[in-house]
């Protein structure tokens, strides 16, 4: 007897507006079970305080989770200054308040100016790296603290959107491994008062962005065939890789894993993306001497129509 599915096969991405206090997997769970997917992933998590852009995967489109890691990502952010916790957020302990000095817009400007760039960032403890196979968050909550390695990151644009007495809002853009609590708590340093972040938003995540996205409440009204509408073609956060047409024989021979010898002249190496008949078929090498290795094949057969 055969086992039974356990949902639809289904394929695309969704863009989720994340809501504040729930995790991200919690988050991807609840609406995995809107469409009754039989599989699906996130492509980076947001923490329970964070609210915003959370582009989750099903089916196929886990074959690009991967890849969108990568993508470099933009947040809003409200750092509380003058105030420091064990967890870098408002969700920690308060370990340290100072007083906020008095600061001009120069000065702030100055501040973001020399975070702006390649910079090199020590994570926070509360994080998911490994130190000898433990997660730091784990280490941390029984009170010890470890030597961490710094590591190069790039801010490419840190704005002040808004400014109090004693916090700033900041719009980030940042390349991946960045720790927005880091930055804020090294801005903090900056200015001899400390800092940790009250509010945080990702805003876009590579190619999308949270205009785009939806919020739980506005899926839950929605029938199947509505929700199927807001999926995003699993290709399409790989449109900066150029492009190779097969023909349906061609498609055969790759789709079973075998190498090709393109005949005619391609001014193209490296990965693909290969298509036959307007279907997208995955993932390609094309080499220089002509020759087109598939490497990663997607299969977008759906049990929806």
């Amino acid at each position: 007897m055969s086992k039974r599915k356990s949902g639809r096969n289904i394929h695309g991405i969704l863009l989720l507006n994340k809501r504040l206090g729930v995790s991200s997997n919690r988050a991807l769970q609840e609406i995995r079970r809107l469409y009754n997917a039989n599989k699906a992933g996130h492509t980076g998590s947001l923490d329970p305080m964070a609210s915003g852009l959370l582009p989750l995967c099903f089916g196929e489109a886990t074959k690009v989770s991967a890849m969108m890691l990568d993508d470099d990502k933009r947040y809003q952010v409200i750092v509380k200054l003058g105030v420091m916790t064990d967890t870098g957020d408002s969700e920690g302990k308060i370990i340290a308040e100072k007083r906020v000095p008095d600061l001009s817009l120069e000065e702030i400007e100055d501040c973001l100016q020399s975070f702006t760039g390649k910079i090199d960032q020590i994570p926070p403890m509360y994080s998911a790296l490994k130190h000898n196979g433990r997660k730091l968050y784990e280490i941390a909550r029984e009170g010890k603290t470890i030597e961490r390695k710094a590591r190069r990151i790039t801010i490419y644009e840190l704005k002040l959107l808004d400014v109090t007495k004693d916090s700033l809002t900041l719009d980030v853009l940042c390349s991946k491994g960045t720790y927005i609590r880091s930055l804020a708590e090294d801005i903090g340093h900056k200015f001899g008062c400390g800092g940790t972040v009250s509010q945080l938003k990702r805003t876009q995540a590579g190619i999308f962005k949270i205009e785009d996205s939806l919020a739980l409440d506005e899926l839950q009204e929605m029938n199947l065939d509505e929700l199927m509408k807001c999926l995003i073609c699993v290709d399409e956060p790989l449109n900066e890789i150029p492009k190779i047409l097969l023909s349906v024989s061609q498609a055969v021979l790759i789709k079973h894993g075998q190498q090709l010898q393109i005949e005619e002249t391609l001014p193209i190496s490296g990965m693909v993306r290969m298509y036959s008949e307007q279907v997208f078929l995955g993932l390609g090498e094309m080499l220089l001497d002509g020759k087109l290795i598939p490497k990663k094949i997607f299969n977008l057969q759906s049990d929806v129509a």
